[in-house]
């Protein structure tokens, strides 16, 4: 499954869409009685990983006294019933911050692993890229550097969220947030610069920049 984003990605832009206006569609695992210290956070109902959990996905997190309310990175998973969890940063290399301690934790894992494959196969057209161009020779392990296309991505999966709750009742507001992202990713898409390497030797052999592709309606 190609991506170039991923949910802490999201999260870093929009965190309310792991919160009142998370997919519930797209909620892979969730429990209640959880408890979190420094950064480890254990439940003893979960199966983290029969539910395919892992890093770089989003957890909300409530704690019954209200203290703790909100979404965080997961950065690994350590066995089925434990995941050491972060406030978002900045880089994921950075070390991990340690939200608000707390017991009775209610916990939700949402996706929008779907939007960003989705994301990624425009984006991959849009460049003459496998998979979006199955006769291309270029393939996304060609790619030198992803920088740009995990930006559109991002843009590109919250703008399709946003219209996904316009159709809701009083979703105006949604659908003028998912009308500046959209118009966010249209730019970020020509502001894309990709080099490929197909030699495998580290240097570029084809530049190709998003404002110069030439689209076709099929």
């Amino acid at each position: 499954m190609t991506t170039f984003s991923n949910d802490v990605d999201i999260l870093r832009y929009e965190p309310v869409l792991f919160g009142e206006l998370h997919l519930p569609s797209q909620v892979k695992t969730s429990g209640t009685g959880a408890s979190l210290s420094g950064t480890t956070l254990t439940a003893a109902g979960a199966n983290f990983v029969a539910a395919e959990i892992a890093a770089g996905g989003v957890i909300y997190l409530q704690s019954a006294n209200g203290l703790l309310d909100g979404a965080y990175e997961i950065v690994s998973v350590d066995s089925a019933t434990a995941l050491t969890v972060s406030v978002v940063r900045a880089d994921s290399a950075d070390p991990a911050v340690a939200p608000p301690p707390g017991i009775d934790i209610a916990w939700r894992v949402c996706t929008f692993a779907q939007q960003a494959t989705d994301a990624a196969f425009e984006l991959t057209q849009c460049f003459g890229i496998q998979p979006g161009d199955p006769t291309s020779q270029i393939a996304v392990e060609n790619l030198l550097d992803t920088e740009g296309l995990r930006r559109a991505s991002v843009l590109r999966v919250i703008a399709t969220v946003y219209a996904m709750w316009a159709s809701r009742p009083a979703g105006e507001c949604f659908w003028r947030k998912g009308l500046f992202y959209e118009q966010l990713y249209q730019k970020a898409r020509q502001r894309c610069h990709v080099t490929v390497d197909l030699g495998g030797d580290g240097v570029a052999d084809i530049a190709r920049v998003g404002g110069a592709i030439r689209l076709v309606r099929e």
